[in-house]
């Protein structure tokens, strides 16, 4: 007696076909298509560097009322008065050019600089009070709404 054929129609046959070759190919595939190293035995991804937090800063340059923009001399000083003693492991300061959108509905469009610091997970209550103090001061010396804030967590090995 013969067993019975069990027939497969083309596209079933195809669907089958690709789910084999995604599960037989498809970690080795993907890491090769988007470059990412596949994680080796004696130390996986998830292990390198640290915890981190890579907090970002934006700062405006533009005031209110008919008030001279922030210089640069003005904005440098500040950094190093009010942001260096607080991180003093170090930071990256990028000028750029931004726009946003304030409390009257105005689009304002100005200087503005990133300042990126970063610093272990375990720091970041201390960090956060540094952060929020140098916000406030920020405002309250040149007179303006808001820094941006943006917080990133991140593995990090230096």
């Amino acid at each position: 007696m013969r067993s019975p054929r069990i027939r497969i129609s083309t596209p079933a046959a195809g669907l089958l076909a690709t789910a084999a070759l995604l599960l037989a190919f498809g970690g080795p595939v993907s890491q090769a298509a988007f470059g990412t190293p596949a994680a080796s035995a004696a130390q996986p991804a998830a292990e390198q560097g640290s915890p981190y937090i890579s907090t970002h800063l934006y700062f405006g340059t533009g005031r209110h009322n008919g008030n001279p923009p922030i210089t640069e001399e003005e904005f440098n000083k500040f950094v190093a008065d009010v942001i260096t003693p607080r991180f003093p492991s170090g930071l990256t300061l990028q000028e750029g050019r931004g726009q946003w959108r304030d409390k009257d509905g105005d689009i304002n469009r100005e200087r503005s600089y990133e300042l990126t610091v970063m610093y272990p997970v375990r720091e970041a209550a201390a960090r956060n009070a540094d952060i929020e103090y140098i916000r406030r001061l920020y405002c309250t010396t040149w007179e303006l709404e808001s820094v941006g804030r943006a917080d990133v967590r991140a593995q990090v090995d230096f």
